[in-house]
């Protein structure tokens, strides 16, 4: 079914990581670029209606994530109970947040032909993102999960296989959901905070399964619709149109052809920071 299709039955409806610390010889800072302004859901963060949908479904074959034993835990203090994360019934799709922030996020990969040369723009800005990865895309290319962790950014659930959330059965959200989280923690070190639906299409069931699995809602603000390919040109005109403090960005590093999502992040990255803006990632302040 193409996107078109699909987008017209869509109903009305930090950060602890893999990366180690360093300690010999003082812990490297952060990046100014990275740290400042860092954005966090506050009382000043409205939840909105769902955003548009998003990228094309990712069309991999389904692996299943390998079964990991458990640690004994019968020594040492006992654990506190996470906080419960509130059933939302909307995603957040703007931050609040100290100064001129943004957050840059891309969905549906990884993608070995596309997010290394996004992850490497970024790292040239020391800029930090926020990607929302499909299960079925990280089981493949874990190597690029750990980067992400090293490299100080923030990973998200965009499920597994990408499907319309609205059709599913609980059950299948679920797993969708649960295997994403179990694939993240593997290759990320720890399991996301965050997740988005697929296309912007949220339901009851989603958000109720995500607070269950820990996770917040996040939509976006400034949708590129990269992945129509619209031209380099276009996307960084969307981009810099719709800067604004809390805004969230949406892209795409996998799905299709992100040749162009590659080259707009290289023309409008350093144009935002010239005026003034940090790109950085949520965090939640129960966290």
């Amino acid at each position: 079914m193409k996107k078109d299709q699909l987008l017209s039955r869509l109903p009305s409806a930090a950060v602890f990581t893999r990366r180690r610390v360093l300690l010999a010889g003082g812990a490297a800072a952060v990046g100014a670029a990275g740290t400042a302004g860092v954005l966090s859901l506050g009382p000043g963060a409205e939840p909105a209606a769902p955003a548009p949908a998003a990228g094309p479904p990712a069309r991999r074959a389904v692996k299943p994530s390998a079964y990991r034993l458990q640690p004994l835990t019968g020594y040492g203090p006992p654990r506190t109970a996470p906080a419960r994360t509130v059933v939302r019934h909307e995603p957040f799709l703007r931050m609040s947040g100290r100064g001129r922030s943004m957050v840059l996020t891309f969905d549906d990969g990884p993608d070995p032909r596309y997010t290394p040369d996004i992850l490497d723009t970024l790292a040239e800005y020391d800029v930090r993102a926020m990607f929302f990865v499909c299960g079925e895309m990280a089981a493949d290319h874990q190597d690029l999960l750990s980067r992400m962790a090293d490299e100080g950014h923030a990973v998200g659930n965009h499920t597994w296989s990408h499907p319309l959330l609205t059709r599913l059965s609980r059950g299948r959200i679920r797993s969708e959901m649960e295997r994403t989280c179990d694939v993240i923690e593997e290759a990320y070190g720890d399991r996301p905070q965050w997740f988005r639906a697929p296309y912007g299409a949220w339901n009851r069931a989603a958000f109720q399964l995500g607070a269950e699995l820990g996770m917040e809602p996040l939509g976006w603000t400034v949708d590129t619709l990269d992945w129509t390919a619209p031209g380099t040109r276009t996307i960084v005109g969307r981009v810099e149109h719709g800067a604004a403090p809390g805004v969230v960005v949406l892209s795409h590093d996998a799905g299709g052809d992100r040749t162009q999502s590659v080259r707009a992040l290289r023309d409008y990255l350093p144009h935002l920071l010239d005026s003034g803006y940090h790109i950085t990632v949520p965090r939640r302040l129960h966290a």
